[in-house]
């Protein structure tokens, strides 16, 4: 398996970061491989794989620079700069063009585990990749980058809440399939057999993306490692599933969608954030709920969470089966 050895002060400097580039490249990854894991999942490549390999068609160079990026053994490290917090996707992109095409071709042979394909013996190899970012940004991503950056939002504030009952050990261990806290300043980051690394003094960041499944690391010289994981399975398709209708029509639309999110117990904050409403909206339309007996609330260490009750789950599963 692969580990990194980290002190207690990188522990205790660690922190959540939300990566356009990230998201980007998880999407990216989520239409090479074409395989949905959900419904929003579905949906989504049902309406932009097709424009996706009509791209690679017409430039099939990128595409084989992409196949052997996403390749057997890792993914290629020019493709994912670890991010650094606080960068719009037009930075993070560009330090992808600003990659050393000796570097790119280095890296795309470690990724491929074997030689690299003599037409990959070029130069243009970081900008193919920043122009596939770019546009899979353009075409897929940024057109619902809000209501996708209020889901990463949501699920930060859902570890965070995690942290205050188990501590870093907790979150560690619930990353993402591979991720687990051995004690002993040891944290594994996959199941592969890595040698391990040291990065004690080091920054650590921890950066979401969305689609399932999905996951990596990265670091910057000695300096910034990054670990990319998929969003809580409760909540990364929660801010794309439509309220019905006719429950609207009878809760109000707002109210309603806060009652549709509790499949899982939730928080005032994290309905904040993935509804896009207000915070005192939100607390507003609990209160009514709660008082119809359609949600009840139970404290779990310093946060509030919401849940619905028998008859909240009559009504909402009601609505869902009805056709409109």
């Amino acid at each position: 398996m692969g580990w990194w050895l980290l002190d207690a002060d990188t522990l205790a400097r660690s922190r959540f970061v939300i990566s356009p580039l990230a998201e980007t490249f998880a999407c990216l990854r989520l239409l090479h491989l074409a395989a949905p894991t959900h419904p929003g999942e579905r949906e989504w490549l049902h309406t932009h794989l097709p424009a996706y390999r009509a791209r690679l068609a017409r430039d099939p160079m990128t595409g084989l620079l992409i196949r052997a990026g996403l390749g057997r053994a890792w993914i290629a490290d020019f493709l994912t700069p670890t991010p650094r917090g606080g960068e719009t996707f037009a930075e993070e992109v560009a330090r992808v063009r600003a990659a050393r095409p000796a570097d790119a071709r280095a890296h795309l042979t470690l990724s491929l585990a074997g030689p690299l394909p003599a037409a990959l013996d070029r130069d243009d190899l970081p900008e193919r990749a920043a122009a596939l970012l770019e546009w899979v940004w353009e075409e897929t991503v940024r057109p619902h980058w809000e209501r996708r950056r209020r889901v990463l939002e949501a699920d930060v504030l859902a570890r965070t809440a995690r942290m205050g009952l188990g501590g870093w050990a907790g979150v560690l261990d619930s990353l993402r399939p591979g991720t687990r806290w051995l004690g002993e300043s040891r944290f594994q980051v996959n199941a592969a057999a890595y040698p391990p690394r040291d990065i004690s003094g080091a920054e650590l960041v921890l950066v979401p993306v969305t689609a399932q499944r999905q996951g990596w690391v990265s670091w910057e010289g000695r300096e910034r490692y990054a670990v990319v994981y998929p969003c809580a399975g409760a909540l990364a398709g929660q801010a794309e599933r439509p309220v019905p209708a006719s429950l609207g029509a009878l809760l109000g639309p707002a109210r309603a969608s806060v009652l549709t999110l509790l499949d899982s117990p939730l928080s005032t904050t994290q309905l904040t954030a993935l509804t896009g409403q207000t915070l005192g909206s939100v607390g507003r339309h609990l209160k009514v709920l709660r008082e119809s007996a359609l949600i009840s609330r139970r404290r779990a260490g310093r946060s509030v969470l919401y849940s619905r009750t028998a008859a909240g789950e009559v009504l909402v599963e009601a609505a869902r089966v009805r056709p409109d």
